[in-house]
């Protein structure tokens, strides 16, 4: 009899935490992140998509000076209280600046390519359709001006849509 209900419990806690995380969750998100402006991906619109219940990819457009384009490929892992996870992950970016060129006297505009990682937490609100993102986002360019950015802090918030598989 013991068994029978110790077995019980352990069945009907794994129904109970998976119908609550099923609602903490989500397949796509849009919005808006901002940042300092030391780097070069930095106030932008985010699109987050996860693949799979742990892995998302996450596509930045900065516009304005620089213009840039950002992708991450990024790791979630569960944190104890349900709706916040930990994630982390890496990527690069292509970005154009303007740039006064004294020789031909007028702005130019200069091609930066570079490397990008991130880490930080994310959460899910319940019955709500809105994330929150707070990261860590160093950068390293690599083509035109070798130079590593790690003062990029970012809060991001999305609208979320499509119920996830995590």
């Amino acid at each position: 009899m013991k068994k029978m209900l110790c077995s019980f419990l352990c069945i009907s806690g794994i129904c109970f935490f998976t119908s609550l995380s099923a609602q903490d969750t989500y397949k796509t998100a849009l919005g808006v992140r901002l940042s300092s402006s030391a780097p070069m991906v930095s106030n932008s619109i985010s699109l987050k998509h996860f693949m799979n219940e742990r892995t998302a990819i996450e596509a930045l457009f900065s516009f304005g000076d620089p213009l840039s384009l950002g992708a991450l490929v990024e790791m979630h892992k569960p944190v104890g209280t349900s709706g916040i996870q930990w994630y982390y992950g890496g990527g690069g970016y292509l970005a154009f600046v303007k740039t006064y060129d004294p020789n031909k006297n007028k702005d130019v505009t200069n091609t930066n390519v570079g490397a990008q990682g991130v880490v930080g937490l994310d959460y899910k609100f319940v019955n709500l359709p809105l994330n929150l993102s707070l990261d860590w986002k160093p950068e390293l360019n690599l083509v035109r001006d070798i130079n590593f950015e790690p003062a990029a802090i970012g809060f991001t918030a999305r609208f979320t849509f499509g119920n996830g598989t995590k």
